[in-house]
């Protein structure tokens, strides 16, 4: 149907990871060259009817004076902007890792909000982490004690790079996913971490998520970034789409337009980005 409007556009942007440091060719990052990349995605999506954008994470590689030209990017940016942390968010003094989220201009560090008749939901996957707390911090200490038990398990993801959420905030998505339940909305959770397909870059305790999404049956799709190369499960009702992180490569962008319809999600790909249509 040529004519059949969306009910919702937003756009994607995904581990922009800006320094001003010399590229890491083996890992084929260039972190300096993000700053041109965001510039040229945010001209395209200026051009483009969107309700808002959301960025998955992983603004800059490190260091708190990454943040200012970065974020002077998002200034040109005319739609309204959701971001929040990846892993290397975190990687500044420890006296300002309290201030990340605040500098991101989050209004809490996992939160939710409707558009178009969709809930979204973004959640926190560095809560529990090696490098969002400083070390003796409570939660420091929890990350220590799961990194050792999944280690323990021989877990394909126990990695100092990734981190989870605690029985708090998981409570917290319960409650938001029944209450969307209870009006009929449809959900869209984004997050930092893959949870699925199984993956060395997932979120700990990714299954838990999973199995919460599959109980609650309105998640209609799941976006991350973290894994660079990028990724697309299915897994009960839920999409689970990984986008392809942007300081990858010399020149080539890539960055992501979602139309949400009644019966399908169609992402239009830019750069590397594949686009796709994913039948709800």
């Amino acid at each position: 149907m040529p004519h059949e409007k969306p009910l919702l556009r937003f756009g994607v942007i995904a581990d922009p990871q800006y320094a001003d440091l010399p590229p890491w060719l083996e890992m084929n990052r260039y972190y300096a060259n993000s700053l041109d990349k965001l510039r040229q995605a945010i001209g395209v999506l200026n051009g483009e009817d969107l309700s808002f954008v959301v960025t998955l994470g992983d603004l800059i590689d490190r260091g708190w004076e990454s943040y200012d030209p970065v974020l002077a990017v998002y200034q040109g940016l005319r739609h309204e902007s959701f971001l929040m942390p990846g892993n290397h968010d975190f990687f500044v003094a420890p006296t300002q890792l309290g201030d990340v989220h605040k500098r991101l201009g989050m209004p809490a560090a996992w939160h939710d909000f409707a558009r178009g008749g969709f809930r979204f939901v973004v959640i926190d996957g560095n809560e529990i982490s090696l490098f969002s707390t400083p070390e003796g911090h409570p939660r420091h200490t929890l990350a220590q004690q799961r990194l050792k038990t999944l280690l323990a398990e021989g877990a394909i993801n126990a990695k100092e790079w990734n981190g989870g959420i605690s029985d708090e905030q998981f409570a917290w998505l319960e409650a938001v996913l029944a209450r969307a339940s209870a009006a009929d909305e449809k959900v869209v959770v984004m997050g930092h971490y893959p949870l699925y397909p199984e993956n060395e870059h997932n979120l700990w305790s990714a299954e838990r998520l999973t199995d919460l999404f599959a109980r609650s049956g309105n998640v209609i799709a799941y976006l991350n970034g973290h894994n660079h190369v990028g990724n697309l499960g299915r897994a009960g009702n839920t999409w689970y789409v990984n986008f392809k992180g942007m300081v990858d490569t010399e020149a080539e962008n890539t960055f992501a337009v979602i139309e949400v319809f009644g019966d399908r999600i169609e992402i239009i790909g830019y750069g590397r980005e594949e686009s796709r249509t994913l039948a709800l």
